[in-house]
């Protein structure tokens, strides 16, 4: 009987599990950015606010209100030839507790040759004993262009919440004219608040972020390194492959999110959108 009884909470957990996709591609009309084909599915929505430019922009919006264990969402974009493409998210994506399985979230971006792809969301906040795995797979074209931005924060400092147990797995991949130029994956688990208290991980730190710019070099790495007196957490450059990266680590998110902002103000490619400045 209890085989039968928690055989029928399982499914009924994996029943109200939220699920979510959305897939879209642009491409170049008149000089000007058009959405054409889009699909959205469960509890992922796309909106696309009227464009000021020849550029789109497009934001998503998840209304399950946030992500907890089993759920999974995909997204998958293509940017066509000579598009400009800006994305991000309508506010910070929380990630909730997770007892068992942990959420899941695919993202696929492709941008075709002369293309410009920005990938800006908001935070991710992960939540005491939340359970992730995110993969990030990019595929771009000889003369594609990309300026990515990620923020995650361990606990919201400003509410006196840490988070000090789960799991964060977030596999990246790039390709470049088909050719593997970055992979990392990094896994944090178990009692996650006293790694990152460690001196080699975050010394203590409670927000991380990545900004992966291409093309990049060591022209702008210098650009960007003139901004050094201005950070209020750590931030390192470089460049290699054909691209720059900036790591990030602060004590809260709010000093992250201000040294993010600084440096992709100085990155080639589009405008911060308007919900970054709010």
């Amino acid at each position: 009987m209890l085989t039968d009884t928690t055989s029928a909470t399982s499914l009924i957990f994996a029943a109200n599990r939220a699920r979510g996709s959305v897939a879209f591609d642009v491409h170049l009309v008149n000089g000007i950015t058009r959405r054409r084909h889009l699909h959205e599915s469960g509890s992922l929505r796309v909106r696309f606010p009227s464009p000021e430019t020849d550029s789109l922009s497009a934001v998503f919006v998840n209304t399950a209100g946030g992500v907890a264990g089993g759920d999974r969402f995909d997204i998958n974009i293509a940017a066509g030839e000579g598009a400009r493409l800006t994305l991000t998210t309508a506010a910070a994506e929380k990630i909730y507790r997770a007892e068992s399985s942990p959420a899941q979230l695919d993202i696929s971006l492709k941008a075709a040759a002369g293309s410009h792809l920005g990938w800006l969301p908001q935070e991710t906040i992960l939540f005491d004993r939340a359970r992730v795995s995110r993969r990030i797979d990019i595929d771009l074209a000889e003369g594609a262009s990309l300026l990515l931005s990620e923020i995650v924060v361990f606990g919201r400092a400003a509410m006196g919440e840490r988070m000090l147990q789960g799991e964060f797995i977030d596999r990246w991949r790039v390709r470049r004219g088909g050719r593997l130029v970055f992979a990392e994956t990094i896994r944090l688990d178990g009692d996650i608040g006293a790694k990152l208290a460690r001196p080699a991980v975050a010394k203590g730190g409670v927000a991380i972020g990545t900004a992966l710019i291409v093309p990049g070099d060591e022209v702008l790495v210098e650009r960007i390194r003139t901004l050094s007196d201005k950070f209020g957490g750590e931030v390192g450059i470089s460049a290699w492959n054909g691209f720059a990266m900036v790591r990030f680590c602060a004590e809260d998110a709010a000093r992250l999110r201000t040294d993010m902002m600084a440096v992709l103000g100085h990155a080639r490619g589009l405008a911060l959108p308007r919900l970054w400045l709010n």
